[in-house]
């Protein structure tokens, strides 16, 4: 069976380890960690964990070229793995959702996230599977700095649940596909009545 390919984008270091832009690092340890799969080997400028998520073998990746190189990573590892464009999943910060927001969608554009351009740009296709994380507070603009601050104390209280809600989502994904994860797993930001996009 051909491998998954689930990327997390985030910054390397321990200076970003807990700060908004790093959402998608943390979420796939968060589904590493369920799933019993180490991310740790060196890998096409990324950390990768092998292993097996609803019976579909999977390739857990945390690129570390920094977030704006993103995707001569994921370029590298989809050639050198046989990845197929379509059993490609990318999670990640997006400041134009709400805190605690989550959605799936099968394509879409990069919508100015610069990880999400730059693998857009190396694969030449928006074609492919991605998980946004609201990261939003209510307050601030989308600018480096505050995304790359660590979360707050209310945000870090909430974390956890968010991680393990996001780690489900990609199983889900992986066992019963984009569609049905859709259904399941996209909600509003906790607490928000009206629909994001």
């Amino acid at each position: 069976m051909e491998p998954h390919l689930v990327v997390g984008l985030g910054n390397p270091g321990l200076r970003y380890a807990l700060s908004p832009h790093n959402i998608g690092f943390l979420v796939l340890d968060r589904l590493a960690e369920r799933e019993g799969v180490r991310i740790s080997r060196k890998d096409s400028k990324a950390l990768v964990g092998c292993g097996e998520i609803a019976g579909t073998p999977v390739l857990l990746a945390k690129p570390q070229t920094y977030m704006n190189l993103s995707g001569v990573s994921v370029r590298s590892l989809m050639e050198k793995h046989s990845v197929a464009v379509d059993r490609l999943i990318v999670v990640y910060d997006d400041h134009d959702l709400p805190w605690t927001a989550l959605r799936i969608r099968p394509r879409g554009s990069a919508a100015g996230h610069h990880g999400m351009e730059s693998i857009i740009g190396n694969l030449g296709t928006s074609e492919f599977v991605r998980v946004r994380l609201g990261t939003n507070p209510g307050s601030e603009k989308a600018d480096p700095e505050f995304l790359l601050k660590p979360f707050r104390r209310e945000q870090r209280k909430q974390l956890g649940d968010l991680l393990d809600y996001a780690a489900q989502t990609l199983a889900s994904i992986l066992s019963e596909g984009v569609e049905m994860a859709m259904t399941k797993f996209n909600r509003r930001a906790l607490g928000i009545q009206s629909e994001e996009q």
